[in-house]
Order: C-alpha cells, then sequence, then structure tokens
C-alpha cells in the first residue's frame, strides 16, 4: 500500500447534510428535537428540516417519513458556482451513475445528483439558504447562528457520517474522483482488502468514513454524527438518553481511528446516530500521510480498551435479515 500524495482539491467546502429515513416519523422527529436537541427549520407532512445550533444552513438533517430507514442522499456544498461545475464536469466524464440536476428541495438551490456503485445518493450544490434565527432563538452574539438552547443534548454542529459498501477500495476511488477527497486514515486487513477509510474535504479529520458492509445490505447507513464542544457534554448526553429510554449501543469511550470521544445511540427507528468530540485535532499538513491500521492493531479493541461490540459491525440501515 502506497502513500502517495495527490494535488489537493477545494471545490468542495464541507458536508452539508444528511437526509434519513424513518418508519416512525413522529417517534424519530420527537427523539431528534427534544432529546438529541436539533431545532426545526421547516416540517410538512412527510419532511423535517432540521439543525443544529451552530450549523449555519437552514439545515443539516432532513428527516423523511417513509415505509423502512436508512440514509435519503448525501449533499456537499461546492466552494464557489465555478467549483461546481468542476466537478460536475468531472463526475459526467467519470464512470458513476448520472442522476442530474434536481431544484425541489428546502434550504438550497439546484443540486446534481449521482450515485456510488453501492446505491448510495449523492449531491453537490453552491447556492444555499442561511439560516434566519426566529424569534427567541436570535444570539447574543453576532457571529453565531443561533442561540446555545440547550434542549437535550444540544451537539453544535453536523460532523459527519459513516457509509456500509462491499468494497471500501471502489468507495475510495469513488470519492476521490468525484469529490476530491483525501484519505486520513484507513485499515488495511490481512487479506488485502481496505475495511474502512476515512474521507476529509477540508481541514477537519474527516467527514465521511467508509467500512465493509457484513450485513448483505446495499446502500445502507452505518450512522449519522453531530459535534458537541466538550467530552462533558457526551457524559451528559448519556444520561439523558438513558431517562429518555434510548437504546445506548456503546460508549462514551474514545476511538483509537481520529482520536475521538464517541457514544452510539439507536433513534427510535433504529437508525444509529452518534455524538463526537474530536477535540482540537484538525489536519493541517498539505502533505498527510494516510495512517493505515493493520487488523491486528485493530483487534485491541479502541484506543482504551474497549472491545467493538457486535452490532457495530453488522447493524446498518435499512436492516438485513442479519441484523440483530
Amino acid at each position: 500500500m502506497t502513500n502517495q500524495m495527490t494535488e489537493p482539491c477545494h471545490d468542495i467546502a464541507h458536508l452539508a447534510h444528511v437526509e434519513i429515513y424513518t418508519d416512525k416519523f413522529e417517534e424519530s422527529l420527537n427523539f431528534f428535537v427534544n432529546v438529541y436537541g436539533l431545532t426545526v427549520s421547516a416540517q410538512d407532512e412527510k419532511h423535517a428540516w432540521l439543525r443544529a445550533w451552530d450549523d449555519y444552513e437552514f439545515h443539516t438533517l432532513k428527516l423523511t417519513r417513509h415505509h423502512t430507514t436508512g440514509v435519503g442522499h448525501i449533499a456537499y456544498r461546492a466552494s464557489s458556482e465555478a467549483a461546481l461545475m468542476r466537478r460536475v464536469a468531472v463526475i459526467e466524464a467519470s464512470d458513476y451513475e448520472i442522476i442530474g440536476w434536481v431544484n425541489d428541495d428546502q434550504g438550497h438551490g439546484r443540486a446534481f445528483r449521482f450515485a456510488d456503485p453501492f446505491g448510495h445518493v449523492f449531491e453537490i450544490y453552491y447556492e444555499t439558504v442561511r439560516y434566519q434565527a426566529e424569534v427567541g432563538e436570535t444570539p447574543s452574539l453576532k457571529n453565531l447562528a443561533q442561540r446555545y438552547h440547550g434542549r437535550g443534548a444540544c451537539p453544535r454542529r453536523l460532523d459527519h457520517l459513516n457509509l456500509l459498501a462491499a468494497d471500501v477500495s471502489e468507495f475510495k476511488r469513488f470519492m476521490e474522483t468525484c469529490l476530491g477527497s483525501r484519505v486520513t486514515e484507513m485499515i488495511q486487513l490481512d487479506n488485502g482488502r481496505i475495511g474502512g477509510c476515512w474521507f476529509t474535504i477540508n481541514n477537519k479529520t474527516y467527514d465521511l468514513a467508509c467500512t465493509e458492509e457484513h450485513g448483505g445490505g446495499r446502500g445502507r447507513l452505518h450512522h449519522v454524527t453531530y459535534a458537541t464542544d466538550t467530552r462533558e457534554d457526551i457524559l451528559r448526553a448519556a444520561d439523558i438518553f438513558l431517562e429518555n429510554g434510548v437504546h445506548i449501543e456503546t460508549g462514551p469511550h474514545k476511538h483509537a481511528i481520529q482520536g475521538t470521544f464517541f457514544l452510539y445511540v439507536w433513534e427510535p427507528a433504529g437508525n444509529r446516530v452518534e455524538l463526537a468530540n474530536s477535540g482540537a485535532r484538525l489536519i493541517l499538513a498539505p502533505d498527510w500521510q494516510t495512517v493505515v491500521w493493520t487488523e491486528t492493531e485493530r483487534k485491541k479493541g479502541q484506543a482504551w480498551g474497549l472491545k467493538t461490540i457486535e452490532t457495530f459491525h453488522t447493524h446498518g440501515t435499512p436492516p438485513t435479515p442479519k441484523d440483530p
């Protein structure tokens, strides 16, 4: 495995929002608003557009009423209109599935949609709608998007998501080709396959991870994550989840890969949701060399020795017969 560095691509600014399907819309919405602590920007019969208190855009999570669970689409914002068109040209010239332009969603202008080989739908756009605080949500400091309301776990911003794919190497090619992503850390299995990759398109340590699909599913979600200011926020959230009957899957604890302090829960429909704190860790080196973890190293467990529980390897949404 080589560690060759390609010229960084700055056409994509950041992960913008994630659409999540739920077959228990009312229960999921109550969780995300009152327990997890997001704010509703808009709502209709089939959707709710939500955001954390310091997300600058109209929404970072789109919750959609559906017959099952999982991820509807993943959105990235381009760094300019010209950058958007450069990416569109690259994607159209690739061998990946092209869905085309859409302009029928709240929160942003036209978006270009395409798909990876595993059934995940992506979109990129530039024109966006900035959140305007409603009465009672205006922050005291003008450089914040919204006041800190302190409701539920109350995360600060969208951080990342984790997708499942049968071939992580092929997903890696997709991310590098279509979004210009860099791989900051990865798992190299003894059998020669890549077990997982952590991607970034800016100075964050990662905005998307992809790990091997062990459940036989297609186009599945592993988890979506919002960031807190401190580890203490996550410890407090664990008590909030406990008091509200939320299934705590694993944590609070610290990941070895990326060093993130984490807590994983299942929202009422079964989608896995994480709270995470990465501290002050950023990728500032323009020539960052991918950190490669071996299978033996990963079997040691998380940073402080916690063994990864079985459901973390098998549970994804939508569920498959192999799910617990």
